[in-house]
């Protein structure tokens, strides 16, 4: 066989990405059934390297690779054609072969051949007593080589090889593990997944370069990879812009972080720019044979997502971090469930107190949510993961239509007050949004002034053109708008001055820390003053105590809000507590 014949027929072997993965039972199916037609204790798939015969499946062999010297199945993939050796002590050649001096006396092997006409190996038959084989059942060993070369078609056609990496795909990455699972159960293993960017600087390269610049990163990694590997580790293109592989067995996971972190670091000079500055690598021990592939996957993912908030890239999966990415997804998939259901979520109130005349002037409206299993979920744990979804939409329905609803049992009741209602950043960004709040208005008989929404200064400058239009026609709507958690967001005075809102509320995280020194109580000064000099109404919250409302008073603070009065109540407590106050305000102010 000549040298070109001999790389080409290499290239062909090594494009099939098949050396050194694990045992399939797809393969051992073939195995197992040559062997018992053929009645003899030992068959193998062979397939034939530049120095080795290695096993893709083996019955009575206990090694996974030997030598090429010597090897009938070199022969076999050398030339094409199906050998057959009754006795090796026989042959000229073979008598002195490293399988005849193990005790083999009989071969046959029929050629597993690409389409192109490159030998890869043989699938073959041993024993250990000489043996004549007849044509029908050369036929049959000839039928069962080309099930195998099938099955390898199929399994690199067919949705397991990437056309785009020419690496073996997800769907090749689970079964791989699940064969590890058999053949070497209880082994302990490290995966690792590369991660070349954030699906945000994918879309902005796509969008300034286009998809092919894309293509050539993930192109370009996959050849790294294949070089930075060493031989005998296999890489999986599992997603889109994401890589994975097994690092050798009995690795230390602190040594082999070490490794990648230092490796990274040295090739930062050679790889791509955009491949370097995006790229993160998590890495997930797993016991073989006992974690479920998807969630090696998963919990690799998990890690490298964990790397990009570390200085190195590079992350150890963290059942403590891994925990809490399961809770938020469980919270969002339950939320869905949540708004269909009729006894998870719930509005509770808390009244708005004029500091002057220590009048319930308003209230404000608070999702509450009862989880039938977990209980009572923060809101601050929820609210944040809904409003990031497509969930944002209807979980302020839900919210404006329960809030104008009990606005008009209210009325009903003589309680005619102004409600605050917070909306995100999502809802500024719906077309329909102001048309919407008009319409449930109209559903409920409520006239617009009695309803305020609250919206953070970030909600509105993620977007400030179409939040505008939609604050614009809200405010010509009469619908009152408030600016909530002011001082945490990043809002300029000029925008602020073009915001149609009428109310400004001080965040709690200010107005607690007023009493700690003189800065602190001329910074809550200066906001009140700044924000009357715009023409803002302000609203303090988080009041607990008497001297901090009193201090707030004589600051020209217009109302409060906090636990000094009430903490949240249900309607029926806010109706009794409303009545009580404005009882004992009145009789206050008379006596």
């Amino acid at each position: 066989m000549t040298v070109s014949n001999e790389r080409a027929r290499l290239d062909a072997l090594y494009q099939l990405n098949l050396l050194d993965t694990p045992a399939s039972e797809s393969f051992d199916r073939i195995t197992r059934m040559a062997s018992q037609l053929f009645k003899l204790p030992i068959a193998a798939v062979s397939l034939t390297d530049h120095d080795r015969q290695w096993f893709k499946s083996r019955v009575g062999i206990a090694h996974d690779a030997v030598t090429r010297t010597k090897a009938p199945c070199s022969q076999v993939a050398e030339t094409t054609d199906t050998l057959v050796i009754p006795d090796l002590l026989d042959n000229a050649f073979y008598r002195d072969c490293p399988i005849a001096q193990d005790g083999i006396r009989f071969y046959a092997g029929a050629p597993l051949v690409t389409r192109d006409g490159h030998g890869l190996g043989a699938l073959c038959v041993l024993g250990t007593e000489p043996r004549n084989i007849d044509p029908k059942e050369i036929a049959a060993l000839n039928d069962l080589a080309a099930m195998v070369m099938s099955q390898i078609e199929l399994q690199h056609a067919f949705g397991r090889i990437d056309p785009l990496s020419g690496l073996p795909n997800r769907t090749q990455f689970l079964d791989d593990i699940a064969d590890l699972g058999r053949d070497k159960p209880g082994e302990r293993r490290l995966a690792i997944m590369l991660d070349l960017a954030r699906p945000e600087q994918i879309n902005n390269m796509v969008r300034v370069m286009g998809p092919s610049h894309v293509d050539d990163m993930v192109r370009k990694a996959a050849q790294q990879l294949r070089e930075i590997l060493p031989a005998g580790r296999t890489a999986y293109h599992v997603a889109a812009t994401q890589f994975a592989y097994l690092a050798d067995p009995d690795m230390s996971d602190d040594a082999y972080a070490a490794m990648l972190e230092g490796m990274l670091k040295r090739s930062r000079a050679e790889l791509t720019v955009q491949l370097v500055s995006t790229m993160a690598v998590g890495i997930a021990p797993f016991m073989v044979g006992e974690t479920d592939p998807r969630d090696v996957l998963r919990l690799t993912h998990s890690a490298a997502q964990d790397a990009r908030g570390s200085e190195t890239s590079v992350s150890l999966y963290s059942i403590k971090s891994d925990g809490a990415h399961r809770r938020r997804f469980g919270l969002l998939r339950d939320f869905e469930n949540a708004l269909a259901a009729h006894d998870q979520l719930r509005l509770v109130y808390q009244p708005r107190v004029d500091l002057a005349s220590r009048a319930c002037v308003g209230a404000e409206a608070l999702l509450r949510w009862q989880h039938p299993t977990l209980g009572d979920v923060s809101p601050s744990e929820f609210i944040p993961i809904v409003e990031r979804s497509s969930l944002a939409r209807p979980l302020t329905q839900w919210v404006l239509d329960h809030a104008l609803g009990q606005l008009k049992n209210w009325s009903r009741v003589g309680l005619r007050m102004p409600l605050s209602v917070n909306i995100s950043a999502a809802n500024l960004e719906e077309s329909d949004f102001a048309p919407s709040v008009q319409l449930l208005l109209l559903k409920h008989g409520i006239r617009p002034e009695l309803l305020e929404l609250e919206l953070t200064e970030s909600a509105v400058m993620e977007n400030i053109g179409p939040a505008l239009d939609q604050l614009n026609t809200l405010y010509g709507a009469g619908i009152k708008l408030a600016i909530d958690d002011f001082g945490t967001g990043y809002s300029s005075l000029a925008y602020l001055q073009r915001l149609p809102a009428q109310v400004l509320k001080i965040d709690q995280g200010f107005i607690r820390g007023v009493l700690d020194g003189e800065r602190e109580m001329q910074l809550v000064r200066s906001m009140i003053i700044l924000s009357h000099d715009l023409g803002f109404h302000t609203v303090a919250e988080g009041v607990e105590t008497t001297e901090l409302a009193e201090l707030l008073e004589t600051m020209g603070c217009d109302e409060a809000q906090g636990y000094l009065f009430t903490r949240p109540l249900e309607p029926a407590a806010f109706v009794a507590w409303i009545e009580d106050w404005n009882a004992a305000t009145l009789a206050q102010a008379v006596g």
